[in-house]
């Protein structure tokens, strides 16, 4: 008989409520994975009387009672009476790092909601925490799951259309007055839209191209306390390549989500760009590929099992290349904080 893993959503905000409806629709289609339990400190959120906002449609706005889970507002708590597989962190970002060191030293396998951590330092040390425990550490850089992203690193990869000229990618969202404690917009626990939503862009900079040898980035902190809530990075590569990145939180909610990439290669491009996804080459029409269009955080977290289950390794998100990221989002912070430093990266 097919083991059936186990597992806990430890913070059930927007994203830990969409992380809820993913294992729901697993269970329903018979995939060996089980929610057991569900955590977080909000009592009201647990009893399912509070309403979730965020400006992401269709991700934890289903009405849940969570009436089918063994309920936890400690950690602790949760850890001490459940026979878990593994954990799903979906917490605010300062709390990223201690959580999971400490569900690693229990034995348990993680995945951990993005950005990995606040600073490189704390990476390193979940990566080291996962190593010493002999377990798997997973962040949710769920844009490396997105089939037109999928497709988009094939082209770059395999060099169909030549190098890649130059890229452009934006994200914008409307202000996040939703979170807890309203961590979000506090320097110090999420680090601002360059942290929490720049860093999706960030992240495919690095997993496309690698590491850029510096970066130069405009920001602006608009509301008190919290880190850089617009930032545009120039990501500057050894080949000349022209990257730049742009993303803002400076609008009211009702402006809603969207996001942008234009890629250019020696003899063809690819764009998304209201919700259409499109490949232009230099000779022949534009076209959409076949594929289908499937929630990167349904992929990422039955990626994730599938490595639990089959013993593989980690490829697709490892933890050195989303600690990465992070390296790379300290220079874009320092050299926001110095008005446009370039800021090399080592």
């Amino acid at each position: 008989m097919e083991k059936i893993l186990r597992t806990a959503v430890v913070g059930i905000g927007m994203m830990g409520r969409g992380h809820v409806e993913v294992y729901q629709r697993l269970e329903k289609e018979g995939f060996p994975v089980k929610l057991v339990a569900v955590c977080d400190v909000d009592q009201a959120k647990l009893d399912g009387t509070v309403k979730i906002d965020g400006n992401l449609d269709n991700v934890g706005k289903d009405e849940q009672t969570f009436s089918d889970y063994n309920k936890y507002l400690s950690i602790d708590e949760l850890l001490k009476k459940e026979d878990l597989d593994y954990i799903d962190i979906v917490l605010p970002t300062y709390l990223h790092a201690p959580m999971t060191i400490k569900c690693l030293k229990k034995g348990l396998n993680v995945l951990c909601e993005k950005p990995m951590a606040l600073n490189y330092k704390e990476c390193m040390k979940m990566t080291e925490a996962a190593k010493k425990a002999n377990k798997k550490l997973m962040i949710g850089q769920c844009l490396r799951f997105w089939p037109e992203y999928e497709i988009l690193k094939q082209y770059v990869v395999n060099g169909t259309f030549g190098k890649v000229v130059c890229g452009y990618f934006f994200r914008g969202g409307g202000t996040p007055m939703w979170s807890f404690e309203d961590w979000l917009r506090q320097r110090e626990k999420g680090g601002g839209a360059l942290h929490d939503q720049h860093v999706h862009d960030a992240d495919m900079i690095n997993y496309l191209f690698g590491m850029p040898k510096a970066v130069s980035s405009g920001g602006i902190k608009v509301f008190p306390n919290s880190g850089h809530d617009a930032v545009s990075t120039n990501y500057y590569y050894e080949d000349g390549k022209v990257i730049n990145a742009q993303d803002d939180w400076t609008i009211n909610g009702k402006y809603g989500f969207s996001h942008v990439f234009r890629v250019n290669f020696e003899k063809g491009a690819i764009v998304m760009d209201g919700g259409k996804f499109t490949v232009i080459p230099h000779e022949g029409e534009p076209f959409t590929p076949n594929y289908q269009p499937e929630s990167a955080y349904y992929r990422e977290i039955m990626y994730f099992c599938h490595s639990i289950i089959n013993n593989t390794p980690i490829e697709v998100t490892t933890a050195q290349s989303t600690a990465d990221t992070i390296k790379i989002i300290e220079a874009e912070t320092q050299s926001a904080d110095k008005n446009g430093m370039r800021v090399i990266i080592k």
